[in-house]
């Protein structure tokens, strides 16, 4: 009887072990090795909570959202696209939807049960789920023979699947060690960077502004000599000590992904629902209401509370001039402000404040077709270990559910 061993119960992890259960059928003994006392539970936090489970589109769409190695995966997703992982998940009683940026989400809003799923669907099909800390992978004259935990237990294997993934969030158990457990075989790891991850900003009123969330705001990344934004959305944002968190600058860190070697600027558009003029001619209304009021005391039905003596600040105006001593140009500049508030990125959060890890195994070292190592034979690789990474909104867990999937089925 085959024995295969999968390091690691994340989404590519239990995704491969099922894949190889109904592949292999009872021809082989499947075990997966997991040093958390629960599986997945980087899936249970991914989403707030809610499980952002992968994108309601086509295959082309998912490539053009996969910056780092987009065409090594086309044969993972032909074996295993986004109606595969929509149909799993809708067949073991998971109902599903899809929000916007077409989103794929349970309608139970709890991760908990794309958690459960999972785990069900790889118990059923006599797959042992064991609680331990992988150490090494045994290997004998270019082929895998076994693995050994930490506890110096050693399981022998035909094959061994590793999906431990990255460095990102190692409370939930991503610490780096299949990368060294890799590179002890003398397989190739790319740099590892942050992906998907907060923003450290110049400006020192982020710490001042610390805990205001903004909502329904346009934030937009311009490389420096480039006329066009690199990237531009709609979303939620959040002001930290240290900078700017929260959707959309998570989304936007990705495509900021030579931070070290160029400048980037960020702008806000505070009001994105109002054009220049509809945002001045708003304004006038405002100061018509309140003529005799200092233009500090003036802002509360523009702007939040704590957001105020920064735009002023940046406006340049008096903050005791009166409304009706401002003049037209003050207040068309002060509109521009916030329809261009300015930020000034100096560098990302650490790896560990990361969503995702960029880089990990070289795809140049591993067979596209089967997730095999092409230096050690029965090793195979799957989820945010390979060097491929994507932006927000599910695309990164269809990566996981694919590469797993064809891992599994190959093993």
């Amino acid at each position: 009887m085959r024995k295969i061993i999968i390091i690691g119960a994340g989404a590519a992890g239990l995704m491969a072990a099922f894949a190889a259960s109904e592949k292999c059928g009872t021809d082989a003994e499947i075990t997966v090795i997991e040093k958390n006392e629960r599986p997945a539970r980087k899936l249970m936090i991914t989403g707030k909570g809610r499980c952002n489970v992968t994108n309601n589109c086509d295959t082309d769409t998912l490539i053009a959202n996969i910056p780092k190695n987009p065409r090594f995966l086309y044969s993972a997703f032909s074996a295993f696209n986004v109606n595969d992982t929509m149909r799993f998940f809708e067949d073991r009683g998971v109902a599903l939807k899809t929000e916007r940026g077409n989103r794929v989400f349970p309608v139970s809003d709890k991760a908990v049960d794309i958690v459960d799923a999972l785990v069900k669907a790889v118990q059923k099909n006599k797959v042992k789920i064991i609680n331990g800390t992988a150490d090494s992978i045994n290997a004998s004259d270019g082929r895998v023979t076994g693995v050994k935990l930490k506890s110096r237990e050693e399981f022998s294997a035909d094959s061994v699947i590793l999906a431990t993934g990255g460095l990102s969030y190692p409370v939930t158990g991503s610490t780096g060690d299949g990368f060294k457990m890799a590179e002890s075989l003398g397989i190739s790891v790319t740099d590892l960077k942050p992906s998907l991850v907060p923003i450290v900003c110049h400006e020192g009123f982020c710490s001042r502004l610390s805990g205001l969330s903004l909502k329904n705001v346009t934030l937009s990344v311009f490389e420096e000599g480039k006329k066009k934004p690199i990237f531009s959305e709609l979303g939620e944002m959040l002001f930290t000590h240290f900078g700017i968190s929260g959707p959309l600058v998570l989304s936007a860190s990705s495509y900021m992904r030579y931070i070290d070697k160029k400048k980037y600027n960020i702008f806000i558009d505070l009001k994105p629902a109002l054009t220049v003029e509809q945002l001045d001619s708003r304004i006038l209304r405002d100061f018509s209401e309140m003529q005799n009021k200092d233009f500090i005391n003036s802002l509360d039905k523009l702007l939040p509370k704590s957001l105020i003596p920064v735009a002023v600040s940046l406006s340049g105006i008096e903050p005791h001039f009166k409304v009706n001593q401002i003049s037209r140009e003050q207040r068309q500049s002060f509109c521009n402000l916030l329809k261009k508030f300015p930020l000034t990125p100096t560098g990302f959060r650490p790896i560990e404040e990361a969503i995702i890890t960029s880089g990990g195994i070289s795809v140049k070292e591993i067979n596209p077709d089967t997730m095999e190592s092409k230096k050690i034979s029965g090793l195979f690789f799957a989820g945010e270990i390979i060097d491929v990474d994507a932006f927000t909104g599910g695309f990164n867990l269809q990566i996981a559910f694919s590469t797993g999937y064809t891992a599994g089925q190959n093993v």
